[in-house]
């Protein structure tokens, strides 16, 4: 049924969505390494979709930790409360994300998890919720994002690239994720 959903999605607003296959939970598990959930004290997820990642967030956060994520279409914004109809999910554009830290009573939030579609973003899209994502942050914050092997070599994807470089002071990769549908590796970035 959230395969049926997906895919609908999908070929309504494919620039929107980025996927067609939810992400494997090898990528899940790669993406929430080594980022710090386990000592941070708040933690956004943007662009949860079908919730993949959710589930080993939640597992590595503490009972004590603020999470929130953030979902701009509304089908998915629909399965995530499905899914997680306890956790607490805003249906808005990550691009606000300020406008909810001052909702949930937050200066900042250690750790940023996405799962946008960067490579597909125009420029000003891909700034505009950067900018929101820096300044959600603080010093020695921690962003984790994925792309797929084949969105690092359109033009988003190699523009994207550069952005991390001029928002985070330590931008990594993991290995390719080959389980995944299609191959993924994950940003790890350090402001």
């Amino acid at each position: 049924m959230r395969h049926i959903k997906l895919l609908t999605e999908f070929a309504k607003n494919p620039l929107e969505l980025g996927i067609i296959f939810p992400s494997s939970d090898r990528l899940a598990k790669t993406i929430t390494s080594d980022i710090g959930l386990e000592t941070a004290v708040a933690v956004a997820e943007i662009g949860p979709g079908t919730a993949v990642f959710t589930s080993h967030i939640l597992k590595k956060i503490s009972l004590e930790t603020k999470y929130f994520a953030i979902e701009i279409n509304p089908s998915m914004y629909e399965i995530f409360l499905e899914k997680f109809p306890g956790v607490k999910i805003y249906n808005a554009d990550a691009a606000h994300m300020k406008k909810i830290l001052v909702r949930e009573k937050l200066k900042n939030v250690d750790v940023v998890i996405s799962g946008l579609p960067w490579s597909l973003f125009t420029l000003g899209l891909q700034c505009r919720i950067m900018k929101a994502i820096s300044e959600a942050l603080p010093m020695g914050g921690h962003f984790a994002t994925y792309a797929y092997l084949q969105g690092t070599v359109m033009p988003g994807g190699t523009r994207f690239k550069k952005l991390l470089g001029r928002y985070f002071s330590s931008v990594t990769k993991s290995k390719t994720v080959w389980n995944n549908v299609p191959p993924a590796f994950v940003y790890r970035c350090i402001k």
